[in-house]
């Protein structure tokens, strides 16, 4: 064995430097050696000239392979079999290998079984030689081989039954001491899951391996490549001459051949278990390695015809086809449980006001749903959590990781936890196994089941850890494990496994939930549509009334104000004060109209937006109020403010307004107003507490205007920015129509932001507000 010396990553590992440290990256597709039991042959089209032959054509043909070399092909073969060789290249590989190919020597025909296929510019023909013509009986007597084990697959119902049908007819096909049916994992570890052994020989029936018994590149090549034989693992190894191809100048890519050379390590491996003969048939679902059809001779060499192969080969392509199928049947009494729970907990949602709501308004199902104990869902930085989960904080920090997970999928799911995520070691007793759902990764809405830890007993096929053996001079051997028997090993920081079918319920789920929402969305995009309809003939009716209504009013002023001037000596003074009356009440009404008119302008203007310094509207706004109220008043700006992008006339009526109730709603004798902003990464403490209950993926600035005023009651916060609201006597501080707030609030939206307020009565208020003129 090779001694497990470190291989530098830029030296290839080949058969003369792997071992079990670097064996997942030996070269295994380009060994330039194969089996001694047939010739290779290596092909430059188009006159096929010999380029590399196999360092055995001796022994079959007779001829060295130097008198080979750059021979053309019609040196071997006449030209009928010549063309047939070339008519395999231009039609599918299986409907017309094998070849018989029949090579003249001296007085007697060699029969050969050719098998062609092109590999990377280059026709590689492999020719073994057949020695019975019982096989070809056999062979053409194809229908009769496979109709029994067809019949049988048709009438299997479970997994279970067909790969117990599979392994005895192929037993019976090949006369191999031993067939098996090897499932793989989703972590290339595998476990033999049926199996039909000669009598008296060990049972493998529910062993596992690592998956280091057959690395990935290995695993890669059983879908290329979906038969392999070893007739004998006491075989030497055949070179190819020469050992480079001289079209590439590089090894001959050996991936299709059937008779590739096998690596060393597999080679021991087998001879470890005491096997003689090794054959392996892929069985694939969806494209993918899902298992083999492994078959062991432990005594004498077996020699498995080509044709007998083919039916092996045809058979396990017939119970890929079969798998899906099968599996679906597999736990049917659970997978009807969870489409029944989906169903329910669909309809549930759906009538649901809100989807938060709505998942947790049935727990038990949101956890049955999939097999879970717990589950959290998570909308931003809060959390609900149903069942055994981990804390909030740890659940918070391991969304941060799962959303580094998930890239461009929206679910993930392992069994495993605390293997890629260390954290998890903590919670390991309620969180050993996960599975996450990205609902919606804009607005970081996720679910994430849990399942708690299972003490879990598995039954190897040997020790899979790597045998470490220190050799007399000192240097460490590393070897395939020489034992087989069972050994049982306690697994820790393990779940039950998640299901396929509880996969697909949680994927199900979320299609149902995006769904849903889209259906709500368009709903609610239709009555948006209405509402905006409806406001803007209301803007419209508005506009035209306060415009028509004026003329009427004005008539009525001045009406009175010349019945004052004409008949006021005439009228008494009870009449002249009804007069007076009416037009200051038409005075009024004029007032509110041109609040009306000013309000649903607002709404059918245009913004006007340019970066504007907020500093020289405050200031021109103080001015203005200081000249207003001819005395000095207290305004104050602790910070610089921000330069933005808005409409300057509506932002420095949104500020002068603001600022002005501020001083006028004020009955202390040193009234002062406060403008300032708070920066979401400059004061996030602060910026929290005024902000968290709102979801933005780019926190805006809060702006604020404080005062020391007569503050607002708690029952009036949600209804002073109605229009024309007024808390107190028209004729108290100052009069005002009541549109003052509403104005502002219509600004502050226009400009794609939110109004809030907090106050304290007697003792000031804080408005505060967000500008964002691009989300309008």
């Amino acid at each position: 064995m090779s001694q497990g010396k470190a291989v530098s990553s830029n030296q290839g590992v080949t058969a003369e430097n792997v071992n079990l440290t670097n064996c997942d990256r030996e070269a295994i597709q380009i060994p330039s050696s194969i089996q001694p039991h047939g010739i290779l042959l290596a092909l430059r089209e188009p006159e096929f000239t010999i380029l590399q032959v196999s360092n055995n054509t001796f022994e079959f043909l007779g001829l060295q392979p130097e008198e080979l070399l750059n021979q053309k092909l019609s040196f071997l073969l006449d030209e009928s079999q010549s063309q047939a060789v070339r008519r395999c290249l231009t039609e599918d590989f299986d409907s017309v290998n094998p070849l018989k190919l029949y090579i003249k020597r001296s007085d007697k025909t060699l029969v050969f079984t050719g098998i062609v296929h092109r590999s990377i510019g280059t026709v590689i023909l492999e020719l073994e030689p057949t020695r019975s013509t019982q096989e070809d009986r056999k062979f053409f007597d194809f229908y009769n081989l496979v109709k029994s084990p067809l019949n049988k697959i048709q009438k299997s119902s479970t997994l279970t039954e067909l790969c117990d049908v599979i392994v005895k007819e192929v037993r019976k096909i090949t006369g191999f001491d031993r067939v098996m049916v090897y499932r793989f994992d989703d972590d290339g570890a595998g476990a033999v899951i049926s199996e039909n052994p000669k009598e008296g020989l060990e049972k493998f029936l529910g062993l596992r391996y690592p998956a280091t018994d057959i690395p990935q590149q290995a695993r890669r090549l059983y879908t290329l490549n979906l038969l392999r034989l070893i007739r004998n693992v006491d075989y030497r190894p055949v070179q190819l001459i020469p050992q480079l191809n001289p079209q590439t100048n590089k090894p001959l890519d050996m991936s299709l051949s059937v008779l590739r050379s096998v690596s060393p390590l597999h080679i021991q491996y087998l001879k470890n278990m005491g096997v003689t003969t090794s054959m392996s048939v892929s069985l694939l679902k969806d494209k993918k390695l899902w298992g083999l059809i492994a078959c062991h001779h432990y005594e004498a060499e077996k020699t498995v015809s080509y044709e007998i192969r083919t039916v092996c080969e045809f058979l396990a392509q017939i119970m890929s086809f079969e798998l899906a199928a099968k599996e679906e049947n597999e736990d049917l009494d659970y997978k009807i449980k969870l489409k029944s729970i989906q169903s329910r907990f669909i309809d549930s949602i759906t009538h649901a006001e809100d989807l938060v709501d709505g998942l947790t308004k049935n727990p038990s199902d949101l956890l049955d749903l999939v097999g879970a104990k717990g589950v959290a869902i998570c909308n931003g930085s809060s959390s609900i959590k149903e069942g055994i989960t981990p804390t909030e904080l740890q659940i918070n920090e391991l969304v941060s990781w799962v959303e580094t997970q998930m890239k461009n999928e929206i679910i993930y799911h392992t069994d495993s936890l605390a293997n890629v995520y260390p954290e998890a070691k903590k919670f390991m007793e309620v969180g050993s196994g996960l599975m996450a759902l990205a609902i919606s990764k804009v607005q970081n809405t996720y679910i994430l089941w849990f399942r708690p830890e299972v003490l879990q007993t598995v039954n190897w096929g040997g020790n899979p850890h790597k045998p470490v053996e220190v050799l007399e001079d000192g240097t460490i051997n590393i070897s395939p494990r020489q034992s087989f028997k069972l050994w049982q090993e306690t697994v820790r920081q393990k779940s039950l496994a998640w299901q396929n079918c509880e996969i697909e319920a949680a994927l199900e789920l979320r299609s149902s939930i995006v769904g849903i929402l889209l259906r709500k969305a368009d709903e609610l995009a239709k009555v948006n549509l209405e509402l905006e309809r409806s406001n803007d003939d209301l803007d419209s009716f508005a506009y035209i009334a306060s415009h028509d209504l004026k003329e009427p009013l004005r008539g009525i002023h001045n009406y009175s104000s010349f019945l004052i001037e004409d008949y006021g000596d005439t009228l008494d003074s009870d009449g002249v004060s009804k007069l007076e009356t009416l037009m200051r009440l038409t005075k009024r009404m004029e007032n509110l109209i041109d609040s009306l008119l000013h309000y649903s302008r607002l709404g059918r203007t245009e913004l006007s937006l340019h970066n504007i310094n907020l500093n020289e509207i405050i200031h021109n706004a103080a001015d203005v109020l200081r000249i207003s109220y001819n005395k000095d008043v207290d305004i104050r700006i602790p910070q610089k403010l921000p330069t933005i992008n808005c409409d300057k006339t509506q932002i420095s009526e949104l500020f002068s307004n603001l600022i002005s109730n501020g001083l006028k709603y004020n009955d202390k004798e040193q009234k002062w107003v406060e403008i300032g902003f708070i920066d979401p990464e400059a004061d996030t403490e602060k910026y929290q507490k005024h902000y968290s209950h709102r979801s933005d993926s780019e926190p805006p600035i809060i702006y604020y205007i404080k005062d020391n005023g007569i503050g607002i009651r708690l029952k009036h916060l949600e209804t002073i920015f109605r229009i024309f609201k007024r808390l107190h006597a028209p004729n108290r501080y100052g009069g005002g129509t009541g549109a003052g707030l509403t104005i502002v609030k219509k600004i502050v939206e226009r400009h794609g932001g939110n109004i809030w307020v907090e106050s304290t009565f007697k003792e000031g208020s804080t408005f505060y507000f967000t500008l964002q003129p691009d989300r309008e």
